[in-house]
């Protein structure tokens, strides 16, 4: 069993400003030097709710934060200035490509190839815009976008 990087009790904040985040603040975990930005993934749980892929940001103090959406606030019932559990661990897991994605891919030579040649950021922003979609013909509309981008960069 793999060893969390942290496991502990951290408050929620706000950054300042319009639209600003809300997080908490991980000073425990050391960013990336070899990453963009110094971004850590990670994956793990807050309050119970899984994280799968998550990408720990710099702050620009030297620490990292978890960014904490309001989709996640509102299933573990928090807000800012409440306290929550938060266990993580490195994810050194390579990104899972559906099913749907890449048996389209593959069925034109080259194209899948070119997919995976993607930095891992636009392989997952992919994969999020298609499986994010609910009705069948804009799935395929999105499927199609991606076939076209992957050609061009070919030529």
């Amino acid at each position: 069993m793999q060893t969390p990087l942290v496991n502990g009790l951290y408050e929620l904040k706000k950054m300042a400003g319009k639209g600003a985040w809300t997080y908490t603040e991980l000073p425990e975990i050391q960013p990336d030097p070899h990453s963009y930005f110094g971004w850590v993934k990670v994956r793990g749980s807050i309050d119970g709710f899984e994280l799968k892929r998550y990408s720990l940001m710099p702050m620009g103090n030297g620490n990292l934060f978890l960014p904490v959406r309001a989709e996640i606030r509102k299933k573990i019932k928090k807000k800012v200035g409440d306290w929550v559990q938060v266990i993580l661990y490195a994810n050194h897991s390579a990104l899972e490509i559906p099913e749907e994605i890449s048996s389209t891919l593959q069925q034109i030579e080259n194209v899948y190839e070119t997919f995976v040649s993607l930095s891992e950021s636009e392989q997952e922003n992919w994969i999020k815009k298609i499986s994010s979609v609910k009705k069948a013909e804009t799935k395929v509309q999105k499927l199609m976008e991606l076939v076209d981008c992957l050609i061009k960069k070919q030529s």
